[in-house]
């Protein structure tokens, strides 16, 4: 099998690797378009959603090598599966590929919970994901491309924020949870979405066929089985994972009497990567972590949970752009019109959809929450709704927020956000933030 490098490329070049492609594929000009059930083959699994018994749930097939076994609508990867395409379609990558999935297991086993097989508690992602040689061995020995859709590795965090915290006393190093290096030693489990469109739709409370129809009409028309084969039940959708660090041990975010501190953070690229000051997500963020070490330092457990919804799921030109709305309207940047603005760009406030966001919790057993860094209501009620308890919540300190992010958290407070202080008297048409031109 040949593999050549992806890079920058002439018209030689492309019909060069045009050429290997030959050898790599070889590629199929039939396109078929799976419009009934009659493209089944014998092999074809059904799943059970819910199944207690992985031998009766059945893997998820969603690679596209062996087309007649798959029993997944979408692709693995996610949004990646674009970028496998353009490897293919390239002549980089071949398109029979397996995983040799030699050494890959979890570094540390998540125990099945009763949550998964309990209905409706985990709708959106496969909680055997990440056992697929463990759980579905035979299959893989029977020739099936089945591919893990959850991992689970080791790894250190290494934050300027840490250091901080131990510089100041409020965060020991202890050579187990905190190193000498001011790193932070944690579990990282990477999920991918796997959603249940049965289960999606009862958990939203609509019709599954207004689901997937739906979906269908809002995607282009992309998957044409959404509303051509209702017996395909599962979407891999083409949407980023989820990413959770466990600070501890992974068996404790199960057990109600161990101390959980647990953070639930919606991704925000500009301040949790780059420290744009707008915002209040990566201060949320690295005093979220550096509280589950102290946790864990003290015998219980945190996690973090890092969900792909960039600008409330929205988009990064989106938020942009309200970023500009909001410096450029008459007043300048206020918190009176902070939620406003947002509305009149992208026509909604927010569209994360936090019903989805429990499941995680319940892949990991996670029944009591002792300490959750959170001031958003959407995201305590999903929990608290989805059958978890919560103990405490713990709002940002206010010596924590940037000074050009007052504009978001007094909105925030003054829109009922829970906060442990007192909401400003202040008129919000005052709380103002800087201009573009500062």
């Amino acid at each position: 099998m040949r593999h050549f490098l992806a890079g920058s490329v002439t018209m030689a070049d492309m019909a060069t690797n045009y050429a290997r492609s030959k050898e790599v594929l070889p590629m199929d000009p039939h396109v078929v378009l799976t419009s009934h059930t009659a493209h089944k083959s014998s092999r074809f699994i059904e799943i059970t959603w819910g199944a207690a018994d992985p031998a009766d749930r059945g893997p998820i097939v969603g690679t596209i090598s062996d087309k007649a076994d798959r029993n997944a609508i979408g692709s693995h990867g996610g949004s990646y599966s674009i970028y496998r395409a353009l490897s293919i379609a390239q002549g980089t990558f071949p398109t029979d590929h397996r995983p040799d999935l030699t050494d890959t297991e979890p570094t540390t086993r998540i125990e099945p919970q009763p949550s998964w097989s309990t209905p409706g508690e985990i709708v959106s992602l496969d909680p055997w994901g990440a056992g697929i040689a463990r759980y579905f061995g035979h299959h893989l020995e029977d020739g099936y491309n089945i591919q893990p859709t959850i991992a689970v590795t080791q790894a250190h965090l290494q934050l300027p924020e840490i250091a901080e915290a131990i510089d100041a006393n409020r965060l020991e190093v202890d050579g187990q949870f905190v190193g000498p290096q001011a790193d932070v030693s944690v579990t990282k489990v990477a999920i991918d979405p796997v959603w249940h469109l049965p289960s999606m739709a009862a958990r939203f409370e609509i019709a599954e066929s207004d689901l997937r129809r739906v979906l269908y009409m809002e995607t282009g028309g992309m998957y044409p089985e959404l509303v051509t084969r209702p017996d395909l039940e599962i979407l891999l959708p083409p949407i980023g994972s989820t990413t959770a660090y466990v600070f501890g041990d992974i068996a404790d975010l199960a057990n109600p009497e161990v101390e959980l501190t647990l953070r639930v953070h919606d991704e925000c690229n500009g301040s949790d990567v780059f420290g744009s000051d707008i915002c209040t997500c990566r201060p949320y963020l690295t005093w979220a972590i550096e509280d589950a070490a102290r946790t864990a330092q003290r015998g219980g457990v945190g996690l973090v949970v890092y969900y792909r919804k960039e600008g409330r799921a929205l988009g990064e030109v989106t938020k942009f752009m309200v970023y500009n709305a909001r410096k450029r309207q008459d007043g300048g940047d206020s918190a009176s019109t902070y939620f406003e603005r947002t509305e009149c760009v992208a026509g909604v406030q927010d569209a994360r959809f936090q019903e989805l966001m429990p499941d995680v919790l319940h892949y990991f057993g996670i029944r009591k929450i002792h300490n959750l860094h959170s001031m958003s209501n959407m995201k305590y009620d999903a929990i608290a709704n989805s059958g978890v308890d919560v103990v405490n919540r713990l709002s940002l300190p206010e010596e924590l927020v940037p000074a050009d992010a007052q504009v978001e958290i007094e909105a925030k407070k003054a829109a009922g956000y829970f906060t442990k202080d007192d909401v400003s008297t202040t008129e919000l048409d005052d709380v103002i933030g800087r201009s573009l031109d500062e």
